[in-house]
C-alpha cells in the first residue's frame, strides 16, 4: 500500500463541504497492474455530478477525475505492454469482466457486468473502493492504460479520454467519412471535439447553437456552416440536409426540429441527454422518413487508443485552460455558470505545494 495525496468531495452540499485535501492508501500493484505518477487530470461535468451526488449514487469521501495522463513509476511481474518511464492515460474505467461478448468485442463500455469506474466503484478483485485522478498517483490493469503517442500534447491530451472517447466513437461506428454532412448540436467540450474530429474524418460539419455568440467561434473550430437553431427560418432552410446529427446537450431538450433536418435513413446521435426525452418525440419525424434515434457512451481501449494515435497525426487538440488543484471548487463554480472554454485540465505538480 501506498499513501496519496488527493482533493476529495467529502459531503453533497459544496458550500458546507468545497472539495478539500485528502490522503488515502492505494493498492500495491499486482502482477497485471500499473503505478502512474499523474501529471494531469480534466476536469469533466461528471466530475462535479458526482462530487454533488446530483444522481444519487455517490459515496464519500470521492476523489473524482477519470481524465489521467501521467508517467508509469512501477509495473508488476507480469507487465507485458509497458515499461517504467512510458507515457500514459487512464479514461473512465479500469476493468470489465473481460469474458462477456462486450467485452470480448472490445466494447467493454458495454460490459454485460458493468464496468469498474475510475472512480465510484467497487474493485472486482478486492473489493476496495476506486477514487481517481485529482490525485497524485493511481494503480491500473495494463489492459486499461492507454499509450501516449509521441508528440501529443500531454495536458490537452487529458480530455480526449473522455470528451474526445465520447464524440469519436459514435462517428467511427456509424462510418461518418467524406461526402457526409453532419450537425453538431451544442458547442461545449463535447461539441468542439465533435467538430475537430468530424472534420479530420472528412465530413461537411454545421454547428447548430442558439447563441449569436458562438458562431464566429465555431467556425474557428472548422465549422463549414453555422445555424442559429432558434432562428425558425435557418432551421426551415436546412430541413431534410443531413446524414447525421452528434447531439452533445447535455439537458432536456427539442429533438424534433433536428429530426426534421435529418435526411431519410439519417441519424440522430445523443451522446450528452441522460434524461428523459422532454418534449416528446413525434413519431411521424422518424416513421415517414426511416430515421434513427441512437446512443453512444465512451469507447473501448482499442477505439480509444486509435483516437489518441489519430489526433496526433492530426494534431487534434482539445482547448483547455490550465488550473491548479487549490483552484478546484472555483473551476467547478465557473464550469457550472459555462465560463471555460472548453475544459479545465489540473496541473498535479501544484498538489506537492
Amino acid at each position: 500500500m501506498s499513501e496519496t495525496r488527493a482533493y476529495a468531495a467529502h459531503a453533497a452540499h459544496a458550500a458546507d463541504q468545497p472539495l478539500a485535501p485528502f490522503s488515502f492508501e492505494r493498492r500495491r500493484p499486482r502482477p497485471d497492474d500499473v503505478a502512474i505518477e499523474i501529471l494531469y487530470c480534466g476536469v469533466c461535468h461528471s466530475d462535479l455530478h458526482f462530487a454533488r451526488d446530483d444522481w444519487g449514487m455517490t459515496r464519500f469521501p470521492i476523489v473524482p477525475g477519470h481524465e489521467i495522463v501521467g508517467r508509469i513509476t512501477a509495473v508488476g511481474d507480469e507487465v507485458s505492454r509497458f515499461r517504467v518511464g512510458d507515457l500514459v492515460g487512464v479514461g473512465c474505467m479500469v476493468d470489465s469482466c473481460r469474458h462477456c461478448q462486450s467485452c470480448r468485442d472490445g466494447v467493454e463500455q458495454f460490459c454485460l457486468e458493468g464496468f469498474t469506474m475510475t472512480y465510484g466503484s467497487d474493485d472486482r478483485q478486492d473489493g476496495s473502493f476506486t477514487q481517481g485522478g485529482y490525485s497524485d498517483a493511481i494503480v491500473v490493469s495494463e489492459h486499461f492504460v492507454l499509450r501516449m503517442p509521441e508528440g501529443i500534447d500531454l495536458a490537452s491530451a487529458a480530455p480526449i479520454l473522455c470528451a474526445g472517447i465520447t464524440t469519436y466513437s459514435p462517428l467511427r461506428h456509424y462510418g461518418v467519412r467524406t461526402g457526409h454532412k453532419i450537425g453538431v448540436v451544442g458547442m461545449g467540450g463535447l461539441g468542439h471535439m465533435g467538430v475537430k474530429l468530424a472534420k479530420a474524418l472528412g465530413a461537411e460539419v454545421t454547428v447548430f447553437t442558439r447563441s449569436e455568440a458562438k458562431v464566429e467561434e465555431a467556425r474557428r473550430h472548422g465549422a463549414d456552416h453555422v445555424v442559429v437553431s432558434s432562428d425558425p427560418d435557418q432551421m426551415e432552410a436546412v430541413a431534410e440536409t443531413f446524414d447525421f446529427m452528434l447531439d452533445t446537450v447535455p439537458v432536456q431538450h427539442d429533438l424534433n426540429p433536428y429530426l426534421a433536418a435529418l435526411k431519410y435513413d439519417g441519424t440522430h446521435i445523443l451522446v450528452g441527454l441522460l434524461d428523459p426525452i422532454e418534449p416528446a418525440i413525434e413519431g411521424v419525424n422518424l416513421v415517414f422518413k426511416r430515421r434513427m434515434l441512437a446512443g453512444s457512451l465512451i469507447g473501448g481501449i482499442e477505439e480509444t487508443q486509435e483516437l489518441l494515435d489519430f489526433c496526433a497525426e492530426h494534431d487534434i487538440r482539445c482547448d483547455i485552460e490550465t488550473i491548479d488543484i487549490q483552484d478546484i471548487n472555483t473551476a467547478f463554480e465557473r464550469m457550472e455558470q459555462g465560463d471555460v472554454r472548453y475544459r479545465f485540465v489540473i496541473d498535479m505538480a501544484s498538489l506537492k505545494a
